[in-house]
């Protein structure tokens, strides 16, 4: 379902914004009544464009107020190594998000951790269980924007 109308792109986009509102406003601000729109949220979630709602913390208030950005350079490129990745990074909780690049990078994760000693703990627990060519870390000191709200109501695409 890559082919979203408007309508659709507006339903995602209220979700989006507050997963909590109930069906009757959504229904408001994007202009049907409850059943239709209701139904459009279903057919949404059935083709995987919606995948979850959630509700957003704010890290530090939980008590991880250090992220980092972490580069992975591989020691190779096998299946074998690639399976042993994505266990060890799976295995550990404050990886938060793990990407496969091209570049110079192989991989990059987003961790968050209460501090230096938490991250040089996780540090060593994912160098301990697999192989890696090289490490390379990068501390964020201010968050000047988050989103995890993509721009679909921005035009009709």
């Amino acid at each position: 379902m890559t082919d979203l109308d408007l309508i659709d792109r507006k339903i995602v986009a209220e979700l989006m914004r507050d997963a909590t509102l109930p069906i009757a406003q959504i229904a408001d601000k994007v202009g049907l009544s409850q059943t239709p729109c209701w139904k459009r949220i279903q057919k949404l979630e059935a083709a995987g464009v919606l995948t979850a709602r959630v509700a957003l913390a704010d890290p530090a208030k939980l008590g991880f107020g250090l992220t980092v950005f972490v580069g992975i350079e591989a020691p190779d490129h096998s299946p074998e190594w690639r399976e042993a990745f994505v266990r060890a990074v799976g295995a550990i909780p404050e990886i938060m998000e793990v990407y496969r690049m091209a570049g110079e990078l192989d991989y990059l994760l987003r961790v968050s951790v209460q501090d230096m000693a938490a991250f040089d703990t996780l540090y060593k627990r994912l160098t301990d269980s697999v192989p890696i060519k090289n490490v390379t870390s990068h501390f964020a000191m201010e968050r000047m924007k988050f989103t995890t709200a993509y721009p679909v109501d921005i035009r009709n695409r």
